[in-house]
């Protein structure tokens, strides 16, 4: 990434959202800041309901121009007209979900802390690859994506490269040189207010 450049912001929805209350929260968010990407990312494997969040969002999405993709369901993303998918499982299914989806959709993937497994997404045609989680977090096996890594990676690999999981400004400072893109979901949506919480956080970007 050029020194000049800041990252940008990809937003992650909540696991849960209200479809009453949540497409208008995210209007807001979109209206106040430049957002990269939207990913629909809900923990509900119920297709219905996620069918509906997905037309609810996509709408709010694209009306400001703003790609969305959706996690980990390939067949969903082409049939509900998002712009692409967010893989979780590493290099696994990148080949086979880059054939299926085309050259036109963004095709991501979350590599936790592996280096080899991003640079495996990568050659496979990876849009983006994402790592975290940056900070500490009780989830997951305790393994963090250190500031290493990502500076390694920012010089050695011309894939974008994206920061989650566990942000806070402090982390978001430091790593801010050396990322392409910040993931930025709960952090903000748990927040009073989402939009200065996400100001706050755009502030440390340096």
């Amino acid at each position: 990434m050029a020194e000049t450049e800041l990252p940008q912001i990809y937003l992650i929805t909540p696991p849960e959202i209200e479809l009453s209350r949540f497409p208008e929260q995210l209007a807001r968010v979109l209206d106040d800041t430049d957002i990269a990407c939207v990913r629909l990312a809900l923990a509900t494997q119920d297709e219905d309901r996620i069918s509906r969040a997905a037309d609810a969002l996509r709408e709010t999405c694209h009306a400001r121009d703003v790609a969305i993709v959706i996690a980990e369901h390939v067949v969903l993303a082409e049939r509900l007209g998002l712009d692409g998918v967010h893989l979780t499982d590493g290099a696994r299914s990148m080949r086979k979900t880059r054939k299926d989806l085309g050259d036109d959709a963004i095709v991501g993937a979350y590599c936790g802390a592996s280096r080899h497994d991003g640079m495996t997404a990568g050659e496979q045609g990876a849009d983006y690859i994402s790592f975290g989680p940056v900070g500490s977090t009780p989830l997951g096996d305790g393994t963090v994506a250190d500031h290493e890594l990502f500076e390694w990676w920012s010089q050695m690999i011309e894939v974008p490269v994206v920061a989650e999981g566990a942000l806070d400004v402090e982390i978001i400072r430091k790593l801010s040189p050396v990322t392409d893109f910040f993931g930025i979901g709960e952090e903000i949506w748990r927040a009073e207010d989402p939009v200065a919480q996400l100001a706050e956080f755009k502030a440390a970007f340096s």
